[in-house]
Order: structure tokens, then sequence, then C-alpha cells
């Protein structure tokens, strides 16, 4: 079919699948920032409301830190669960 037989597990595998999943959570929760933002900045021209800027940025110093430590973490698990059903569970050898 269209993937190739899962090779074996390796620790130098498991550290760069791991690192590439974290990167992509940070990532994502760029792009979670982004948009928390935006939807704030139409919320707040709506009602004529005024917006305090912390550092170049809207949201909270709480928020703006707490989201890329969110990401981070969502992409070590996310990262553990797909290597477990990849290369432990070898889901992809059915197909």
């Amino acid at each position: 079919m269209f993937f190739k037989p899962v090779g074996k597990p390796t620790k130098a595998k498991k550290i760069i699948y791991l690192i590439a999943f974290i990167v992509l959570g940070l990532l994502l929760s760029f792009n979670l920032h982004a948009l928390i933002e935006i939807a704030y900045l139409q919320l707040a021209s709506k009602k004529d409301v005024v917006v305090t800027f912390y550092g170049g940025c809207t949201l909270p110093i709480f928020v703006q830190v707490l989201l890329p430590i969110i990401g981070i973490f969502s992409g070590l698990f996310a990262g553990l669960f797909w290597w477990k059903k990849i290369y432990v569970e070898r889901c992809l050898d059915k197909y």
C-alpha cells in the first residue's frame, strides 16, 4: 500500500520524534495565541473598549507564558501517544 513497514524503534528516533512533536505543539500554540488575540481585539473594537498592551500584546503576561508551556506539554504528550501507537503497538503494520 502507501505505507512502508515501520522500522525498529531506536532511542535516537524517539528523541527526534518527540522534539518534532514538541516544536509542532509550540507552533500551534503561537497560532492559538494569534487567534485569541485577534478575537479579543475584534470584540474590543465592537464594544469600544480601551485595550492595554503588554509589551506589544494585548493578552496578560500569564497567558502569554502559559500558552507556549501548554503547547510544549501537549506536543510532548501527543508525541508519546503516537510513538506508542506507531512503534510499540505497530498500528500501521495492519495496513
